[in-house]
């Protein structure tokens, strides 16, 4: 599995405060890259320098070995690059059938409904009126329309049930892409050896203090 995108010695700041400390971190192609760290860690700071919505102040972004640092963040969706936040995620004042049109303009959402045949029922809703959990199945059904070449997700099972969870994880362990998610804690299907490793990176305080696979890891969440 060679590396698809990176950061290398980045440092991002918001004003004075720097959030990022000179990161190195790598994601595959195609497999699942895990950024886990508990609030403040530095993880979705270093998924939105990855997607183009904050610049590091020093370092690179490298994408393909290309240094993309400068690209903005709707250059590098139109290269497929996609990112679902963790919150605003969706348009909350189109119905759900719009949302999904505007990531692919023709009306076939049979891969969306195959991800997550809940959204089916649900197309003529306001996406402001869908549950939590609703809502993050819109924003993952929508980003998989798009066919990304790289997907980064910033908690992207937040309110979904134990089942959902399990089929949204196993279904982003067979896309052909490479997928980075900000986790608190490790997931626990990604925990068990599957066709492809899982890589997990340990933010702490703007640090990356250990890097392995999520099968070597003894718990689920950041250890102390």
């Amino acid at each position: 599995m060679s590396a698809e995108i990176e950061l290398r010695r980045a440092r991002v700041r918001y004003g004075p405060l720097e959030a990022l400390h000179g990161v190195d971190l790598a994601a595959g192609y195609p497999g699942i890259t895990v950024l886990l760290g508990r609030n403040g860690s530095g993880r979705t700071t270093a998924l939105r320098a990855l997607a183009g919505s904050l610049r590091p102040a020093e370092g690179q972004v490298l994408w393909r070995g290309r240094d993309v640092t400068r690209m903005r963040a709707h250059e590098r969706a139109a290269e497929g690059m996609r990112f679902v936040p963790d919150r605003q995620a969706v348009f909350g004042a189109l119905t759900v059938r719009e949302n999904l049109e505007l990531a692919r303009a023709a009306s076939d959402f049979g891969p969306a409904f195959d991800a997550y045949p809940e959204l089916r029922p649900l197309l003529t809703r306001r996406a402001a009126t869908l549950s939590g959990g609703e809502q993050r199945m819109l924003a993952l059904a929508a980003a998989l329309l798009s066919r990304p070449r790289v997907l980064l997700l910033d908690e992207p099972t937040q309110g979904m049930s134990p089942e959902v969870t399990t089929r949204t994880y196993d279904l982003l362990g067979t896309l052909d892409a490479t997928v980075i998610t900000a986790e608190q804690r490790l997931p626990p299907p990604l925990r068990t050896p599957g066709p492809r490793p899982v890589l997990v990176h340990e933010l702490r305080r703007g640090a990356v203090v250990s890097s392995g696979e999520a099968t070597e890891r003894t718990g689920p969440g950041p250890q102390s």
